[in-house]
């Protein structure tokens, strides 16, 4: 009887783990659709990855644009600043000397009256040479300064260049219209004028 009862509980309790098996089983997804899933999400994860990738490779293309295109205004700023100083620096030098030069023509002005006027009383050589070689220092070095002479006498006459005192009867028809005389020389400083010829014209 005891043996019959044990063998009952052992069917039983095979039949219960049986049971449980197959429910576990039931429960459990296949082993391929589980590998499938998970290979799904792994490329999921991997497409994500590439697009935040490309996304960030985007994003720092566009960064490295807009500095180079700040770095290219900033030079080219800095070009403009450095040539414009340059500029008024050099404007400034000729502006100082211009000034100096410009106090210094009625200097010249006076050493030229002298010598032509010791030249007309015969003055003594020594003293004619010691004004000319004077006037020919100061004439030198405004000169290596860029001050040049107008050469006036016998040329049209041109109001850039020449102020008329007077005019008088031309002395040939050639001279018609054209300086006869200079009474203040004109000057250029740098090709620029910076006094005008005071002159005669023939009519």
């Amino acid at each position: 009887m005891v043996l019959i009862n044990n063998l009952k509980k052992m069917k039983q309790n095979e039949k219960k783990d049986i049971q449980q098996d197959e429910k576990a089983l039931n429960n459990q997804e296949p082993p391929d659709h589980e590998d499938k899933t998970m290979e799904q999400e792994k490329h999921q994860v991997q497409k994500k990855h590439k697009k935040t990738k490309s996304e960030e490779i985007a994003g720092l293309k566009e960064q490295l644009a807009e500095l180079n295109d700040k770095y290219l205004r900033l030079f080219s700023d800095f070009d403009n600043y450095r040539k414009r100083t340059n500029a008024e620096k050099l404007e400034l030098i000729k502006t100082a000397s211009k000034e100096v030069i410009e106090g210094l023509l009625p200097v010249l002005d006076d050493f030229e009256r002298a010598l032509q006027n010791l030249n007309e009383r015969r003055a003594d050589d020594e003293t004619i040479k010691g004004i000319e070689l004077i006037y020919n220092k100061l004439f030198i070095f405004l000169k290596q300064k860029g001050l040049e002479p107008m050469e006036s006498k016998g040329t049209e006459f041109n109001t850039d260049f020449h102020d008329a005192i007077t005019q008088i009867p031309a002395p040939s028809k050639d001279m018609k219209g054209k300086v006869v005389d200079v009474v203040q020389k004109g000057y250029l400083l740098n090709g620029s004028i910076i006094r005008h010829a005071k002159v005669i014209v023939g009519q």
